[in-house]
Parts: structure tokens; C-alpha cells; sequence
């Protein structure tokens, strides 16, 4: 993985962990981490835990479950139908 985008990540996860890390301070960064894993459902050792998987649950961490995934929003239709034809080439982008 390039260098700029190795920041880019790390940049990212921190900016999304400061503001959830702070409203729970009372938790180590060890701890912090650990509870958030739990929360996204991953069972694997900490140590192999992924920067996707905390990025991504950070993202999602209070927002409602029906609310789509980012990264996945601008692909988005609200009907099977709508999402075959623009695959397909039918309707527009």
C-alpha cells in the first residue's frame, strides 16, 4: 500500500476514534478498542482486529440500522427494479 494512503487511513481512524474515544475516557485506548470490536461483532484476536473494521463501525456507530453503509450510499436504489435497470444500462446514471 502506497505510503500517502497508509496516512490517509491513519489520519482517518483517528479523526473518526478522538470524538467516540472522548465519550468514554474512562476506557484505556486498549479497552476502547476492544469494546468497539465487540460492538461490530468481530470475535478474532485484537491484535489481527483490521483498520477497515473500526473505520467502518465508527462511521455506523450511531447511526441507525437502516441506514446504508458509506461507500455503498452512492450505489444505492430504494427498489430491486430501479437498481437492475441502471446496472443494465437501461436508466441513467
Amino acid at each position: 500500500m502506497e505510503t500517502s494512503m497508509k496516512c490517509h487511513r491513519v489520519e482517518e481512524l483517528l479523526a473518526l476514534l478522538e470524538p467516540e474515544w472522548h465519550k468514554q475516557s474512562e476506557l484505556n485506548l486498549v479497552q476502547f478498542i476492544g469494546l468497539l470490536a465487540q460492538e461490530a461483532g468481530y470475535q478474532g484476536n485484537l491484535s489481527e482486529l483490521t483498520d477497515d473494521v473500526l473505520i467502518y463501525h465508527l462511521k455506523m456507530r450511531n447511526s441507525s440500522k437502516d441506514e446504508v453503509i458509506p461507500g455503498l450510499k452512492k450505489d444505492y436504489e430504494d427498489d430491486f427494479k430501479t437498481a437492475i435497470l441502471r446496472a443494465r444500462g437501461i436508466l441513467p446514471e
